[in-house]
């Protein structure tokens, strides 16, 4: 009882302090702040604890490209479906793909119609799949940011150290800053402080941010998970901002200021940093990481010569608004009637981490 109420008090204290703050904002003028959580884990960790709903009026959280799914393009979507339909593959993704609509219907559909589709937990998984599965041609949907493409790297050392030549992977790693950089030079979004990724950043360490605040004067704050994290990380952004005194900062102490130069070691050794896609946002330069020519056997594009798929988003849906900042999740017609978690129509609604699914299974009442 004592830790809970220590806990609560805790709590109780931070949310004294983000009052004061916003007192001070209020004095200068400044009624209505503008945070982004770029994390798709503070998105759902968010909705789940109410958390909207404690602070003052005007103090607006706004979801980022922070979901893995939920970026990634239409075109990888039917590449993948497209994939599922030969009849010597096996695709082996994370469950979240499983249930992403492309143009032609979902994994889910084809794994029903007979389509070889293997949930895995771990890109190892995959490799072992295809260490199992010889006679078949293993396809990895690599998706994620900084913090799975380490273990998407090291699974294709394995694979080329073990010399197993039915294993593959389609890429879709992205990275994170260059997205924050391209959603701040979006006029149509206005974003005053972000509250960062806390798994990512056990990756890039905290330090990357710093950039950003350099160039755009903006509050770059890396928190942890539970409520008590995210209102710390809120309440740092909001004392930056009453002091006018941008800065990257951490108070998430699973983060170092460099993070794990080892992993960052093994992502630059096995991919280059390209031009790619992102959901709601379009091409962003070097926000991707692909495959180097050395070990460009393990692309399953070029290996399959994959055929070209247009982007674009299913009629109606706002799910690349969603996660650019521009709208939240209630303002899409789509929400809760056409688009539910048992019938999604974007991937906002698909995803664990996606900001739709989140709002409604939290904050729909």
């Amino acid at each position: 009882m004592d830790i809970l109420e220590n806990r609560m008090n805790r709590i109780a204290e931070i949310h004294q302090k983000i009052n004061g703050y916003w007192e001070s904002l209020s004095a200068q003028g400044r009624t209505d702040v503008r945070i982004m959580e770029i994390c798709g884990t503070h998105t759902v960790a968010i909705s789940r604890s109410g958390l909207r709903a404690t602070f003052p009026k005007g103090l607006k959280l706004i979801s980022g490209p922070g979901c893995p799914v939920c970026v990634t393009g239409q075109s990888y979507v039917d590449k993948a479906i497209y994939l599922a339909r030969q009849p010597d593959v096996i695709i082996a993704t994370y469950g979240d793909m499983v249930r992403v609509p492309g143009t032609t219907g979902s994994l889910e559909a084809v794994r029903s119609e007979g389509g070889k589709v293997e949930v895995v937990y771990s890109a190892h998984q995959a490799v072992d799949l295809a260490r199992r599965c010889e006679d078949k041609q293993v396809v990895f949907l690599a998706i994620g940011f900084e913090t799975t493409a380490p273990a998407t790297a090291l699974a294709i050392r394995q694979a080329d150290e073990q010399k197993i030549s039915n294993f593959f992977i389609l890429s879709s790693h992205k990275l994170v800053i260059p997205a924050m950089r391209a959603l701040l030079n979006d006029k149509d979004i206005r974003i005053d402080g972000f509250l960062c990724p806390g798994h990512v950043s056990v990756i890039t360490g905290w330090r990357v941010y710093e950039s950003i605040v350099n160039e755009f004067a903006r509050p770059c704050v890396v928190a942890g998970f539970d409520d008590e994290q995210i209102l710390k990380g809120i309440c740092e952004i909001l004392r930056q901002l009453a002091e006018q005194s941008p800065a990257a900062c951490c108070v998430y102490p699973a983060v170092s200021e460099t993070g794990n130069q080892h992993a960052q070691q093994v992502i630059h050794e096995t991919f280059d940093v390209i031009d790619t896609y992102w959901r709601g946002i379009g091409i962003i330069p070097a926000s991707g990481l692909g495959l180097k020519e050395r070990f460009s056997r393990f692309d399953a594009d070029k290996r399959f010569n994959l055929p070209v798929f247009e982007e674009h988003d299913p009629p109606g849906c706002r799910c690349g608004e969603v996660i650019s900042g521009k709208c939240i999740p209630p303002e899409c017609p789509l929400f809760g009637t056409i688009c539910t978690p048992r019938e999604p129509v974007g991937p906002c609604m698909v995803s664990s981490e996606g900001s739709c699914a989140a709002y409604y299974k939290y904050d729909r009442h």
